[in-house]
């Protein structure tokens, strides 16, 4: 039997990314905990602060729920390599909320700035 979830539910999980998200990473692989993406892979990252990171839940296309988050204008490369992947974090928590491949892959050197447009991360409702 497929069923629907309620969007209160979808946004309790969106409101925990939205509350604590505190900085975007960009990585060299595939994070699986919150020292991959902060140290192991980490190539810069952007510092907004808890609940600055990404809006409040909002409706998603074609269903379901999502968050945006705040375009990275000025990230700050601590590391040369490939960036490959993003990851959302929460640092006062020491947590990887979210994380998932850049659109390209980008080469980055220590020292620049690198830049992210804003996107959605959604949760499907049905």
């Amino acid at each position: 039997m497929a069923g629907k979830v309620n969007g209160t539910v979808l946004d309790n999980g969106l409101l925990l990314l939205h509350n604590n998200a505190s900085h975007i990473y960009i990585c060299s692989a595939e994070p699986t905990n919150f020292a991959d993406a902060t140290v192991n892979f980490a190539l810069g990252n952007y510092n907004f602060g808890a609940g600055n990171c990404v809006g409040a839940p909002a409706a998603g296309t074609p269903n379901g729920r999502k968050v945006t988050t705040v375009a990275v204008t000025a990230g700050t490369v601590t590391g040369t390599g490939t960036a490959t992947r993003w990851a959302i974090v929460d640092v006062p928590n020491s947590a990887l909320l979210v994380d998932n491949d850049l659109a390209s892959s980008q080469p980055v050197t220590a020292g620049n700035v690198w830049s992210l447009p804003a996107f959605d991360f959604r949760i499907p409702g049905s």
